[in-house]
């Protein structure tokens, strides 16, 4: 049986390379959360972790929101599902416990105004504190553990016709070893020298220009952000195409992510019409996987969606990602014509097992159709997060994954010498020591390894004392 007995909440602040923009906000910093939660496991203690970047206006697209606000909400939802955890009965299987509380935080936020896919995020903190510590409790790795029923998981509990389904049989037999990384290209990003004002070069030792990563980490995929503006997303694609035929890459693979920038199917459609008919996109749509949420989230699975996308015979193949609020909204998403959705940890990593588990079963009785499960980033960096999210996309061996969090900040040195120093040591191979002498991720012909995080516990293999930082109930957010 187990429990969770105690949580605690720290906060760093993590010093952005360059600063970002939130509306009228600018940010110079993003805090980072560290849940360290305390559970209990036939009556043996065990601690895990979680963490998560606090960036709000992924999960609530409110043009009245602040940023500070939205912090304000992302810390709520956090500190509701600590308290439910804590008041939860004992059960037998994380699993159950995962759900229980899902189900107590939902009956929670229907009194608040906030979206699912917000409060959803408290839950999946506070699961993956819990998973943490029954694999480090366990000595057990989380393929491992995931593979051998050891977690309970029962995917009929989402979708009935998964009932009986052992999860073992449907996902991959063992879990991927190397990733490569799928390059996040901001609308906004300097693609080479001559987009980069002459204030805005940086002295850190790192790539800045999409043409110095291509140079630097010979990468080959590419997740790249439109802007919802037909034109200018053509004209972007155009001059990425020119790029990549220009560095000699012969191979190489895009996704495409609107981030709910069109109003309706019948935007998107028209926006795709653009597209094709522009020669010089023709090569990157050639080598395009699919399109990420391309509608805003409340259009994103209506009767007229589904009539379009029925009537629309060469769509690309199109996921959701913010429409994935609920634990059953893939089912939903793929009856109303998609074709799969991303997985986050922090949409919850369960839920992202779970579909997997649905997307095989269908794949494996529609042979004919391509299902997509990808892996996508929002703001992981270690020591923590990004290796725990590796963990479960290795699992699920999505093959491809987004990672940003190492483009925007300067390597790992936001984080204590000490830490950095044990990353190096105990993940060494998806870590290197810069030049300059902080921990940064290892790319390396476009990929990454992932060894030493598929055989720790959940992720990270190394000590981390969350206590040196501020507490979350004596943190601020100075904008």
């Amino acid at each position: 049986m187990l429990s969770v007995r105690d949580t605690a909440g720290y906060v760093l602040d993590m010093e952005f390379r360059m600063p970002f923009h939130f509306g009228d906000t600018e940010i110079t910093s993003l805090p980072h959360l560290f849940l360290v939660v305390e559970a209990e496991f036939d009556g043996e203690r065990a601690t895990g972790l979680a963490a998560e970047g606090l960036s709000p206006l992924w999960f609530v697209k409110d043009p009245d929101l602040t940023f500070a606000g939205g912090l304000a909400d992302m810390v709520d939802v956090v500190d509701s599902a600590r308290s439910l955890a804590e008041e939860q009965a004992e059960t037998a299987s994380v699993f159950d416990y995962w759900h229980r509380l899902y189900e107590s935080q939902r009956e929670w936020a229907s009194d608040t105004d906030h979206p699912p896919l917000l409060w959803g995020f408290g839950v999946s903190m506070v699961e993956r504190g819990l998973v943490d510590a029954y694999c480090r409790h366990h000595d057990v790795s989380f393929a491992s553990a995931l593979r051998s029923g050891a977690f309970g998981v029962d995917p009929g509990r989402i979708y009935p016709e998964l009932d009986g389904a052992d999860p073992a049989d449907l996902l991959p037999e063992t879990p991927a070893r190397e990733l490569t990384l799928r390059h996040t290209v901001g609308f906004t990003d300097p693609l080479t020298d001559e987009d980069l004002g002459p204030n805005d070069r940086l002295d850190d030792g790192l790539p800045q220009t999409l043409a110095e990563y291509l140079d630097a980490q010979r990468l080959t995929h590419f997740k790249v952000k439109l802007s919802g503006d037909p034109s200018a997303d053509a004209d972007r694609l155009g001059d990425l195409a020119s790029l990549f035929d220009d560095r000699g890459l012969a191979e190489y693979a895009v996704t495409l992510d609107a981030n709910e920038q069109f109003d309706d199917a019948a935007a998107f459609r028209d926006a795709w019409t653009t597209f094709v008919d522009d020669p010089d996109v023709a090569p990157l749509l050639d080598r395009t996987l699919y399109v990420e949420q391309p509608l805003a989230r409340d259009e994103a699975m209506t009767a007229e969606t589904r009539r379009t996308f029925a009537s629309w015979d060469d769509r690309p193949p199109t996921i959701v990602d913010e429409s994935d609020a609920l634990n059953d909204s893939l089912g939903r998403a793929l009856d109303c014509g998609y074709d799969g959705t991303s997985h986050k940890n922090c949409k919850g990593v369960f839920r992202g097992v779970v579909n997997a588990c649905l997307l095989e079963r269908r794949r494996r009785e529609n042979p004919d159709r391509d299902y997509v499960l990808s892996g996508e980033d929002l703001t992981t960096v270690g020591p923590v997060s990004l290796l725990q999210d590796l963990a479960v996309v290795a699992s699920l061996d999505v093959g491809h994954v987004e990672r940003n969090g190492h483009h925007y900040f300067t390597g790992l040195s936001m984080l204590p010498d000490d830490v950095q120093s044990r990353l190096l040591a105990d993940h060494g191979d998806l870590y290197r020591e810069h030049e300059a002498g902080y921990a940064t991720l290892d790319v390396t012909d476009g990929r990454v390894r992932v060894d030493s995080t598929v055989d720790a516990p959940f992720g990270y293999d190394v000590d981390v004392d969350p206590s040196r930082f501020t507490p979350v109930e004596d943190w601020t957010f100075d904008a």
